[in-house]
């Protein structure tokens, strides 16, 4: 189906990821809708309950633009998703840049050896994660989805703009019906104006966990990085291993109404390392030469889990996140959201050795979390055989830390892609976000507080996704009663002391309804959004992420936000752009960004 005239861009939970409200099974959407018919652009906001371990919010926005940039290439791939078979277990497949191909690419279930136990599980190519995909900016990338699994399937494409293709976004339910067990779709888009880390993931149930790999941007032919040009790159996917089929572990808590089971491991390139039982051999290795820099493309793959990392011994410099370069920053450890990337360069400057790398998670919410450590070795050429150093990570509820890295970024001024921030705001919205609770379905007991079940809401609505038909498919032929609404509130229903402990179980206020309900925008206009986390159930640390569009990081901050010194905080110079950002554990994140893409686009609170 083609698009012509309008789209609909969705904020919301993807059906499998996200940073996760690990005490609830949620999701969250908000929709914003773009008419350019009409001149006007309707944004929609709509806030799902699904009773999923993870809190996502979703926002559509529907919009109609031409681009007149072409693309440089075509490179056209096959992802075969299975359900049988063994695995190569590679972990890294990289295709060429700028040739038009046509993979073998299945998704489909795959048995793999980890943690003492034979898993089936279901993956891409028959490797986790799943093949690196590596284009020029301005290609046009064909990919072929084969669904050999047992599942229903959609593929996102994490971060890409999707200009002129909102059909290719991925979201079920959303842009697309999901791609049946069995059958096939093809995605087709151009990459314009982006270059750096993206990656690409399963967006149906939780099925992200293993269905994902990068997606390298590089600059046009002829042109360069704004550093130094590396010797070699090297994707670094941080994910989290279950000893369980996924899908069970989402339906559990849905079925029980609260947090999923915690996993059981912490992976680098979907190895779990050393220090886990019957693991000896299970850990990613990454050789170096000494004096020489690499860039690691750092990507949290992770359903529910924000992750710090460190390598022993040496320091990192960040230039980008989100394809969005950054001004230089040296550090030691780096904390990442799911959805998030992070390039940094890696100088090999310590004496020939090996050194470990680790991950483990940030957590806010002080519930079961997963407190094991995952980790790689970086080794040295000719490096004599030695104990490898392991690098000393963050406690786990290192708020302070995480919130430094987080709030230190600054955009690359002048750099490619990169545009001053809009100065007009068109639309204002303050949109509350945080757990809730919705009564338990056929008159079970459910596992939140009162015998309820956990919900993501915003603004006091959870997300219902449609099950008939996608929404951009209903906006594109007006068939939208009964799959939506264009009345999603701007603002909560009423104002509280969102992030006091003392309205913790507040009955009145902690009770959500379902519901799709979206908010309409104009063309072009500038929309500023300020989350605000909440306490009713436990305040967390929660990422956001907005499909179709990069935003500005304008300011965060802890407490409730004020209107009148809030803004005295933003930065209006240089703020990081992202299209994910960390709402701080009882706090708050204002972002800006232009509604300049046609499409449906959702914007997770993952």
């Amino acid at each position: 189906m083609r698009f012509s005239e309008g789209v609909i861009v969705g904020i919301g939970k993807s059906g499998g990821g996200g940073a996760t409200a690990k005490a609830a099974a949620v999701e969250v959407f908000f929709i914003i809708l773009v008419q350019l018919v009409v001149v006007n652009l309707a944004i929609g906001g709509f806030v799902k309950n699904w009773a999923s371990p993870m809190l996502l919010l979703a926002f559509a926005l529907v919009l109609l633009a031409y681009s007149s940039a072409t693309s440089a290439e075509i490179v056209e791939h096959s992802f075969h998703a299975l359900s049988d078979g063994n695995s190569s277990d590679s972990g890294r497949a990289i295709m060429p840049v700028g040739m038009a191909m046509i993979g073998g690419s299945v998704v489909q279930n795959l048995t793999l050896s980890r943690l003492c136990k034979q898993q089936v599980i279901t993956a891409v190519n028959g490797s986790l994660p799943g093949p690196a995909i590596q284009v020029h900016e301005g290609d046009t990338l064909i990919i072929h989805v084969f669904n050999k699994s047992p599942y229903n399937l959609t593929i996102h494409w994490h971060g890409i703009f999707q200009l002129h293709s909102a059909w290719a976004d991925g979201p079920e339910y959303v842009t697309q019906c999901p791609i049946l067990p069995g059958n096939k779709y093809t995605y087709r888009f151009t990459i314009t104006g982006q270059e750096g880390t993206l990656w690409w993931h399963a967006h149906s149930q939780w099925l992200r966990a293993t269905v994902h790999g990068a997606l390298i941007i590089q600059p046009r032919k002829s042109y360069s990085y704004p550093f130094r040009k590396p010797l070699e790159e090297f994707p670094i996917l941080l994910g989290e291993w279950w000893n369980a089929n996924i899908i069970d572990v989402e339906n559990q808590a849905l079925a029980d109404g609260h947090g999923p089971n915690v996993s059981d491991a912490f992976t680098i390139n979907g190895w779990p390392g050393d220090l886990y039982n019957c693991s000896s051999t299970g850990t990613y290795k990454l050789k170096v030469v000494q004096g020489e820099t690499y860039l690691l493309r750092i990507i949290n793959v992770a359903l529910n889990n924000e992750l710090f990392f460190k390598i022993a011994n040496h320091t990192m410099t960040v230039v980008a996140v989100d394809a969005c370069y950054t001004n230089p920053m040296v550090t030691d450890v780096i904390v990442i959201t799911p959805g998030q990337t992070i390039d940094v360069l890696l100088t090999a400057d310590q004496p020939p050795a090996s050194y470990y790398m680790a991950a483990h998670a940030y957590d806010s919410l002080g519930a079961d979390f997963d407190k094991t450590t995952t980790r790689g070795i970086i080794t040295y050429g000719n490096a004599a055989s030695s104990t490898a150093p392991m690098p000393t990570l963050p406690a786990f509820n290192d708020t302070p830390m995480a919130f430094k890295l987080y709030s230190s970024l600054t955009s690359l001024v002048n750099g490619p892609h990169w545009a001053p921030v809009p100065l007009k705001v068109d639309n204002y919205m303050f949109v509350t976000e945080g757990l809730s609770v919705v009564p338990c379905e056929a008159n079970n007991t459910c596992g939140a507080p009162f015998g309820l079940a956990f919900a993501a809401s915003m603004n006091n609505e959870s997300f219902e996704l449609p099950t008939k038909l996608s929404m951009l498919e209903a906006f594109y032929y007006n068939l939208t009663a009964g799959i939506y609404t264009t009345d999603f509130p701007s603002y909560p229903p009423a104002a509280f002391d969102y992030t006091s402990l003392s309205n913790k179980l507040n009955a009145t206020l902690m009770m959500t309804s379902r519901s799709t309900r979206v908010t309409k925008l104009k063309f072009n206009s500038t929309v500023q959004i300020v989350f605000q986390n909440t306490a009713l159930l436990g305040q967390q640390s929660h990422p956001i992420h907005l499909h179709g569009f990069n935003f500005y990081v304008l300011a965060q901050g802890f407490g409730n936000y004020d209107p009148v010194t809030g803004p005295k905080m933003f930065n209006l110079v240089n703020p990081q752009i992202r299209n994910t950002v960390g709402v701080p554990v009882g706090g708050w994140t204002a972002i800006r960004f232009t509604a300049n893409n046609p499409g449906m686009f959702s914007l997770l609170y993952l």
